[in-house]
């Protein structure tokens, strides 16, 4: 749910699988059987919130109906390196959930988490007909899915209908950067207020990853290398945030910046009404609900380059993922599990409107228990929309999305000049990463 914790998280786990290969389990056949012997799982997440608790006790209360001799031991606040250290180690636990789709690839090349497919085929489970497309994109990599998805997070945007004084969402980079215009607020001696957007990718939920889809950009091409510095929808971006960033000053936006609180906490600008236009996760809706519950506020999709008009209502999507590990004691109960929490509508609807991720499977989206608020509604919608899209799975994930966000740091903060140069530079180091890594 949180990426930037993530995305820390998974820079440990690239350094732990490189070279960790190994023989997985094969699948057993699924059996059917409605008396079988009890079993206790051992089931590893990384939720830790009460509400995210309760709603874990409340699904799992549903499988324990569904399936009364097995009993899940879920464990909370597990981390990445944890589940691949008691993989390595020969004591996994039977399922476990991630946050971080950006250790997907290393997951499946190394072995950890057990190729999901023959489960699949087994429970005669068409994951081209139950998930979004896009979702095939983060949960499998080099012909395994080793994840299957449950919940996703999808990006949009948050405006403040005080501040926008009547405005609608902008649909445009262009329009985006005239209401920002509009909207800023400047004190007496020039510094600023209340800003329209925050147009740099150091703010929060800015980075290239979720901003990409607003032109259309790819990261990769078909053979693994970099497509940044060949693919024209990077320079339009980078392009429009240093305009964009160079109206405001970038010192002054800088200074602005580092006044706010945590994004995590009620102290976020967007809540406080220092921000009209933010790009946020579907998560800030409960945020702001708990947080700042008199805050009038709409969501919208993210607007997109002025000629991708017919692109409008696409957004980002990543999302959890849960699988099971390499040398798991109790296979056959462990998949029952993690069939039930990512394909059975109940069970994702139950979680969904508790913790308020997007529900994972195209019958989920339309189930009438679910809770669709208008701003919650735009998240369903555009993680639904066929242009929505992700970070495909890399091996080298962390490091590819890295690398582009320091280059864009150095460019917006004026201390490069040459954006082609820039993105060649990206290009060269990604590949040449590749290089290292391809062999492992």
């Amino acid at each position: 749910m949180k990426r930037l914790l993530a995305i820390s998280t998974a820079a440990g786990l690239a350094l732990v699988t490189a070279c960790t290969a190994g023989t997985e389990n094969p699948a057993p056949a699924i059996k059917s059987a409605t008396a079988n012997d009890p079993v206790t799982i051992e089931f590893w997440h990384g939720f830790s919130a009460d509400n995210e608790l309760k709603a874990f006790e409340d699904s799992l209360a549903g499988f324990k109906q569904k399936f009364p001799w097995i009993t899940v031991k879920a464990t909370k606040a597990i981390q990445d390196s944890q589940i691949v250290q008691a993989v390595r180690g020969g004591n996994p636990p039977d399922v476990a959930l991630s946050f971080t789709t950006d250790s997907v690839a290393e997951f499946c090349k190394a072995g950890i988490f057990q190729d999901l497919n023959p489960y699949l085929a087994a429970s005669k489970i068409d994951a081209a007909t139950l998930f979004p497309k896009v979702i095939a994109e983060y949960t499998q990599y080099g012909g395994k899915r080793c994840v299957m998805p449950m919940l996703a997070d999808t990006y949009g945007l948050y405006y403040n209908k005080k501040l926008m004084k009547g405005n609608e969402p902008p649909k445009t980079l262009s329009e985006l950067a005239d209401l920002t215009k509009k909207l800023t607020v400047k004190n007496t001696d020039g510094t600023i207020k209340v800003a329209g957007f925050m147009p740099t990718s150091q703010m929060y939920e800015n980075a290239p990853i979720h901003t990409g889809v607003m032109v259309g950009a790819k990261w990769t091409n078909p053979d693994g290398t970099s497509a940044i510095g060949s693919d024209p929808a990077w320079k339009t971006l980078m392009t429009w945030q240093k305009e964009l960033t160079d109206w405001f000053g970038y010192d002054k936006l800088e200074k602005f910046r580092k006044s706010f609180g945590d994004e995590w906490s009620a102290e976020n600008p967007f809540q406080q009404g220092k921000v009209a236009m933010a790009i946020d996760g579907e998560w800030r809706n409960a945020m702001i609900a708990a947080d700042a519950p008199d805050l009038e506020y709409g969501t919208a999709p993210l607007p997109v380059a002025d000629d991708q008009a017919a692109r409008y209502g696409a957004g980002f999507i990543a999302g959890t993922v849960i699988g099971i590990p390499r040398g798991a004691k109790h296979q056959e109960a462990a998949w029952e599990l993690v069939k039930y929490l990512t394909t059975d509508t109940d069970a994702l609807v139950t979680l969904s409107n508790a913790i308020r991720n997007v529900p994972s499977t195209l019958p989920a989206l339309q189930s009438p228990k679910l809770n669709k608020d208008p701003n919650f509604q735009t998240f369903l919608d555009i993680f639904a929309n066929p242009n929505s899209s992700t970070l495909p799975a890399h091996i080298n994930s962390v490091f590819n999305q890295q690398t582009l966000q320091e280059a864009q740091i150095a460019w917006e903060s004026g201390r490069a000049t040459d954006l082609d140069a820039v993105l060649a530079g990206v290009d060269k180091k990604i590949d040449d990463k590749l290089k290292l890594t391809a062999g492992d």
